[in-house]
């Protein structure tokens, strides 16, 4: 039985910032695998820099596996590239309801744009043409969730739409 729900989706798809709406509508914990793993290891530009990408994706498996691991429901934002990994993709859909978060290329870099905070892939000045090779790469693995969710829409409206779906699979908690 899946006791977790997953919110995958591009860097800045607002992942985040669903899933703290989410897990308290739901009344369950809420974890954020980017500052799971920056907490234990250090900031990720820097795990990216002096490890490399294979390095800061087993992080993360790692990561994702112990919170799948705990008995209480839990919504978890996962990292941009998390689900391009198919051993960890595998232990998300054995263990979790996944959601695609799905946002325009350029909603997502002008979210980018208005954060400080540095997506290594990306570098430091992201262009559209950047972020649509990168978005495009990821989309099948995107589109390997249960369920994909329009980002672009009202943060009400996409919070809507998710409770709607996890209640139809008797998940959410009324």
């Amino acid at each position: 039985m899946k006791h977790h729900v997953a919110l995958s989706g591009f860097m800045a798809a607002g992942k985040s910032t669903l899933g703290r709406k989410l897990a308290r509508e739901m009344r369950c914990a809420f974890f954020d695998t980017d500052r799971l793993i920056a907490r234990e290891h250090g900031a990720i530009a820097d795990i990216f820099g002096t490890e490399g990408e294979p390095a800061f994706r087993r992080y993360e498996r790692e990561t994702i596996a112990g919170l799948l691991e705990k008995p209480e429901a839990s919504v978890i934002a996962l990292g941009g590239g998390a689900v391009t990994e198919p051993q960890t993709r595998a232990l998300l859909h054995d263990r979790a309801y996944t959601i695609f978060v799905r946002v325009s290329p350029e909603r997502a870099l002008s979210r980018m744009r208005a954060s400080r905070q540095r997506r290594p892939l990306l570098g430091q000045r992201p262009t559209l043409a950047d972020v649509k090779r990168l978005y495009e790469a990821r989309l099948p693995d995107y589109a390997d969730a249960d369920f994909t969710v329009e980002g672009d829409a009202k943060d009400a409206a996409v919070l809507a739409n998710v409770l709607g779906w996890l209640r139809a699979q008797r998940f959410a908690r009324d």
